[in-house]
């Protein structure tokens, strides 16, 4: 990036914070905290009002508003794609927002780039197999965002595991998170009093409340994830797949750390992670003969004993019987 570059976004980044420090400046465009200092300075000599709060940081003189932005054919692509996939992840809470500030980029871009994004969204899908939500899709993602960034309570109705255990639960939601195909919210339960993960299609009912909550200012989503996988991944496992199936190992396979090594006879050894063997079993089984547990050995006996249950269902009498 060049300085007129970053100048102009260094502007920017003032206009969407109240008050940010040069720390976190120079960390956003990766550059010494000295740099910072010369760059604010140049600013302020090209009449940009920067105001410097000592303990606290900078910001823009309120009322000072830089012209509206115009996108790059790039950035422009870019929205447009985060617009497909948003289509494809997200309830229609967030996707009618997107929408409409798709439109609203749209109607701010020159003509021949508004032919290249109208020519790119007839070329261009994104399909992701994410399960469904059901007929009545619950509106959750956006009035729950909103509870974390306001730092409002939520009263929840949650069935843990889908086991019919139903318990109501006050929390503290402290962010809303995707994985393993589905949203979660990771919230203070009061119930439990810990952090606790809250899949969204887990919970019959919810309603966000005017009570507020305080602290948890120190908590990250980044090292509240990595805790969780290596709380619950924690079974080395170990299965030889023949090559041909390998592409499809790959994509559905969600464990953190997958290593491949070829045996040279057209199988590859797989070792990874997992925290559930009866999934596992059930999936390793979906590829039939071209995948052999090697460990551990209650991943194989899972699948033994999955294999004697369906031998049972589907009797050899049952097979040949004259119609």
């Amino acid at each position: 990036m060049n300085r007129i570059d970053r100048l102009t976004g260094m502007i920017l980044l003032l206009q969407s914070h109240r008050v940010i420090t040069a720390e976190k400046i120079a960390a956003h465009f990766e550059i010494s905290v000295r740099t910072v200092y010369r760059d604010l300075q140049a600013l302020g000599e090209a009449g940009v009002p920067i105001i410097g709060e000592a303990g606290m940081g900078y910001s823009l003189m309120r009322g000072y508003h830089v012209p509206p932005v115009m996108f790059t054919e790039n950035e422009a692509a870019a929205l447009f794609l985060s617009g497909e996939v948003t289509e494809q992840i997200a309830d229609e809470s967030l996707r009618e927002a997107l929408r409409d500030a798709l439109l609203k980029i749209r109607a701010v871009l020159p003509a021949e780039k508004r032919d290249y994004l109208n020519r790119l969204s007839r070329s261009v899908r994104v399909w992701l197999p994410v399960p469904s939500s059901g007929d009545e899709e619950r509106q959750s993602l956006m009035p729950l965002q909103q509870a974390v960034v306001r730092k409002q309570c939520v009263a929840l109705t949650y069935d843990a595991g889908r086991r019919g255990l139903v318990t109501d639960r006050l929390v503290e939601p402290l962010g809303v998170v995707f994985y393993g195909r589905q949203w979660h919210l990771i919230a203070h339960c009061q119930l439990r009093g810990a952090v606790r993960d809250f899949r969204l299609d887990r919970m019959d009912r919810w309603q966000v409340l005017e009570e507020r909550f305080h602290g948890h200012d120190d908590f990250s989503m980044k090292d509240f994830l990595a805790e969780q996988i290596r709380a619950h991944e924690i079974i080395p496992m170990a299965i030889r797949f023949r090559q041909e199936v390998m592409e499809r190992v790959r994509t559905e396979c969600y464990s953190a750390s997958l290593t491949e090594c070829p045996l040279g006879d057209g199988w590859v050894r797989v070792e990874g992670l997992t925290s559930c063997t009866k999934w596992m079993a059930s999936w390793v089984m979906g590829f039939g003969l071209d995948a052999e547990v090697e460990e551990p050995a209650e991943l194989r006996e899972e699948i033994r004993s999955l294999v004697g249950q369906m031998a049972g269902r589907y009797r050899l009498s049952e097979i040949f019987s004259p119609c």
